[in-house]
């Protein structure tokens, strides 16, 4: 008799994770993906080569593993006691900024750290959700309700953390390590600044008469405004999220206005003949796109909401989305002595800032005075944030050009 000691059968094998590092969508084994076709329980492995991420469009070749979840559950299972009692009082880490920037930085330091108080203090619900899905949500029949993935209060239960939701912060004190929040003050041993970029704000654009979405409540917010009947939506601004918030709202059958500065969309990302070929995919939808014009002013009506140009012209909607940049907001900067070029200056290499104790990552930082606000950076730079806060000895940042896909679905790029 013989005995036969082969692999283990596939169905035992576990479920793996894989991760975009385009856009940070996470691909997991068990649950597949509907949207692209894969069925529940298909193998990374056996997922053809020319398959397209379904949130950004890049291929195959551009995921990686991804273990981070996994390795959270190892770490606090390993320690679960000194995990979860912990003093009120105790010093420990604090992150400002429930976006993805802020909820890497948890996950990277659980990681490293099953015992270390972790406090997340954000503005919003804290939801953990993939923002590129909010400029194309739409067009995908996809509910804002059903775009986070985990909720606040999961992900910190997850982590074992606690999540300040709704919560300002206020003021940063580095001399006595102390953050003034609306919800009271907080003492830390290190803070880390993960509030990302707000919308630029302009005069002529004023907030009570604009849409800025940049989060899913306010995009939520805007959905239900819209109602189920076609509207008159003006887009201010023809750059990556004004042009696939513009192309998505068309085909939702919205009739849609984009205007920009510059003489044709996407100009700063495609060349002229690109650009051209996007408007002759628009041209069967009801988006007219008025390039070469500034806004001067927008004024309320019994008709609607019209916009001035500087040139004369008029455009009357029911809607106006600004879609003209981000900008990082430089109060707790400010408060905290931070040096600042376009955001927080960070050094190029360990990413620290001018003051010892107080990191950032993401959205609201700079480097050399360039910001970078895509995903896949954000990944790394948790994780380098989260060696030098926990003492270990990381390799220094690289900074790397991505894969940029620009989501218009009527044709999409990627740069």
């Amino acid at each position: 008799m013989s005995l036969r000691v082969g692999l283990p059968a596939v169905a035992e094998l576990p479920w793996e994770l894989y991760i975009c590092r385009a856009c940070g969508l996470i691909y997991d084994e068990a649950k597949g993906d509907e949207d692209s076709g894969l069925a529940a329980g298909t193998r990374f492995a056996d997922i053809p080569d020319d398959w397209a991420c379904p949130l950004c469009g890049v291929t195959k070749a551009d995921f990686e593993p991804y273990a981070h979840e996994e390795a959270v559950r190892q770490t606090r299972s390993a320690n679960p006691s000194r995990a979860t009692n912990r003093s009120r009082h105790e010093q420990g880490t604090v992150i400002i900024g429930a976006g993805r920037a802020g909820w890497q930085m948890a996950e990277a330091l659980r990681i490293r750290d099953a015992a270390m108080k972790i406090t997340l203090v954000t503005a919003c619900d804290g939801d953990v959700y993939d923002k590129p899905m909010l400029s194309v949500a739409m067009a995908r029949g996809i509910q804002a309700s059903s775009l986070p993935r985990e909720t606040g209060a999961q992900a910190a239960a997850r982590l074992g953390i606690r999540l300040l939701s709704r919560t300002q912060a206020v003021r940063v004190t580095p001399a006595s390590r102390q953050l003034r929040t609306t919800r009271g003050t907080l003492r830390y041993r290190n803070l880390v600044l993960a509030h990302g970029a707000r919308p630029r704000t302009l005069p002529q654009l004023p907030d009570a008469l604009c849409w800025r979405i940049n989060h899913l409540q306010t995009y939520a917010k805007f959905r239900a405004a819209l109602g189920h009947s076609p509207q008159r939506v003006a887009v201010v601004g023809a750059g990556l999220i004004g042009c696939e918030l513009a192309n998505d709202l068309a085909l939702a059958g919205h009739v849609v206005t984009l205007l920009d500065v510059a003489a044709r969309p996407l100009a700063a990302a495609l060349s002229e003949a690109q650009s051209q070929q996007l408007l002759g995919a628009w041209a069967a939808l009801p988006l007219r796109f008025v390039g070469c014009v500034q806004v001067d002013s927008v004024t309320a009506s019994a008709t609607g909401k019209q916009i001035t140009t500087a040139c004369g012209q008029h455009v009357v909607v029911d809607h106006i989305v600004v879609a003209v940049g981000l900008q990082t907001p430089g109060q707790l900067a400010a408060s905290a002595g931070l040096a600042f070029h376009n955001g927080i200056a960070v050094d190029a290499k360990t990413l620290a800032t001018s003051v010892q104790n107080v990191h950032a990552l993401g959205d609201c930082i700079s480097i050399e005075g360039e910001v970078s606000r895509y995903i896949e950076p954000i990944g790394r730079q948790a994780q380098l944030l989260a060696d030098r806060i926990t003492g270990a000895a990381p390799a220094p940042y690289v900074r790397s050009r991505v894969p940029l896909r620009i989501k218009t679905s009527s044709l999409p790029w990627t740069v």
